[in-house]
Formats: C-alpha cells, structure tokens, sequence
C-alpha cells in the first residue's frame, strides 16, 4: 500500500509534465458540461449495485427468502462496516449479522460464492487482457523470475492441498458440509451467480471505458479494454482495504496506461471518479442502513 501511494506521488505530484489548471478546465468542460454524462455515468453505478443486490438476493434463497430492497440494504451497509478492513473481509460478518445466528455461518459461506465468482471473472478477463497487452506492446518480462514464481505457487497449491485432505475442519466449518451445502443449492443460483458476476464485471470494465473516451482518449476498444481488464486483474491480486481501493488501482492504472501515452493525472482522476461513484457513494448511502441496524430477534 505505501508503495502504491509513492508511485502516484512520484508520477502524479513530482511530475512536470502535468498541468493540473489546464486538467481542472478539462475537467469542468468535459465531464461536467453536459447533465447527459452524468447521468450514463450514474446510471451505470446504480446498474452495478443493483445487479450485486440481485446476485445476492438470488444466493440467499438458497437458505431464506428476502426482498430485493433488503438485498440491496446488506449489499451496501456491508460494504460501509468493510470499508476499513483488509480485502473488505469485514463485509462477511457485516452481512452474516442481518440473520439469525443458527445461518450466519451459511450467509458467510454464500458471500464467499458471490465474492469467489466475481474474483474469478475478474481473473479470467483478466487474464486474457493481461496476454494481450504483454505481446501487444512487447513488455520485457523477466521470464526466470516468473517462472520461479510458478513453481513456488504451484509447490504451495500442492502442499496446502495435501494438508487440507486431512482436514474435516476450517474455522468451525466442516469441509463435508460445505461441499454437501453447495451441492445442494439449486443449479439455476450458481448460474446466475455467474451470470451477475459477469454482466457487473462489464458494467464498471465498460464504464471506465466511457470515462477514458470522455476525458478525450481515441485508442480502439480491444487496446483499451485489455488495459482495464489487466488494471482490474494486477488490483485484485494485492491486498489492500476498501477505502485505498483507488490508490491500488490507480498505481496498476499508471503504469499500463503510459504505453498509449495517457497522462498520469488523467488515469489517476478517472480511478477517483470509478471509486467515489461505485464505492464512496454507496457506502455513504450504506452508512443510513448501517446506523438504523437492528438486531433480528432471537439471535
């Protein structure tokens, strides 16, 4: 994290290529001059929670029926309580406290599903983009050092595989249960499960694409979308909180984007406006939720 925020102070503050007057006036003309942008670019926010509260109404009907309105209530007050907390882990007890306590432990394990799904999309797009833009733009990679990175990876996945053979119990759940608990869910959940994480993943992938066009950038579309998926994919690989989201992404942002000649300043504020619209703004709304929170009965 440190590291992430000297890099943008080094590129962004120590950099004298950057006119933060004429990036100001470039802001006020194009973004706020036409209400039209502002309402693409809210309605694409409210799209992706409202996509996240249905993902989660449907995971949740596996062990207890709920509205969409309560959906969208959990989704974002637990996104509030997980602001603060490494890899937003906070959000699994945040959700888990809403119920009863005899299914806490099966909402924590759903909130793993949905948070699993969408990592691995973002995994997978990610992936693919991140191939693209090495041969595109013919990164010099240091090849040994990846491979033996590989290896230490795969040794790990190995071992910790064989460990957990052994294993019945993690943290007070028991591996048979979980796997009998996932078998057990209807396959249409899984499904849309998948199909939630995905259309999310190319709501805010797309919406950070009209934020480059807006702010006047002309590369083609698979070049752009390459460098948002590997942004997207180098981000969720470090650990990080909520909160300082922005800085991770913007570090990865600031380095991809200079090969097709974006200012640092431009990436840097697109990932500003990205987090204030898709995670400061709905968890100022989540705190409302969060503050009026009573406990269920016979917890």
């Amino acid at each position: 994290m440190a590291g992430a925020c000297y890099f943008i102070w080094q590129k962004v503050v120590n950099n004298e290529q950057l006119d933060f007057e004429h990036f100001r006036d470039q802001l006020e003309t194009r973004l706020f001059s036409d209400y039209k942008i502002l309402v693409v670019l809210f309605g694409l926010s409210l799209t992706n929670w409202f996509l996240e509260a249905f993902k989660w109404k449907t995971l949740v009907a596996s062990v207890q029926q709920i509205t969409f309105y309560n959906a969208l209530q959990q989704s974002l007050g637990s996104l509030t309580a997980s602001l603060f907390t490494p890899n937003r882990i906070g959000e699994y007890g945040a959700k888990a406290v809403y119920y009863k306590k005899g299914i806490r432990r099966k909402i924590m394990l759903l909130n793993l599903l949905s948070n699993m799904m969408q990592m691995t999309i973002t995994l997978i797009f990610g992936s693919i983009g991140f191939l693209y833009f090495i041969y595109h733009f013919k990164v010099n990679l240091d090849m040994y050092r990846l491979r033996r990175v590989a290896y230490i990876i795969a040794i790990l996945i190995v071992i910790i595989f064989a460990g957990y053979k052994g294993v019945k119990k993690i943290r007070g759940f028991y591996l048979d249960k979980i796997i009998n608990f996932i078998k057990q869910m209807p396959v249409k959940n899984h499904i849309l499960n998948m199909f939630y994480s995905l259309v999310r993943y190319l709501v805010f992938s797309h919406q950070f694409l009209f934020l480059l066009r807006i702010f006047g950038v002309e590369t083609d579309y698979v070049t752009l979308m390459a460098l948002i998926t590997s942004m997207y994919f180098l981000a969720s690989i470090v650990p990080g909180l909520a909160l300082l989201d922005w800085l991770i992404k913007g570090s990865a942002a600031i380095w991809l984007f200079e090969f097709i000649g974006i200012r640092s300043l431009t990436v840097v504020t697109i990932v500003l406006i990205m987090w204030i619209l898709n995670f400061g703004i709905p968890a100022l709304i989540g705190s409302y939720f969060v503050i009026n929170f009573r406990i269920p009965a016979n917890t």
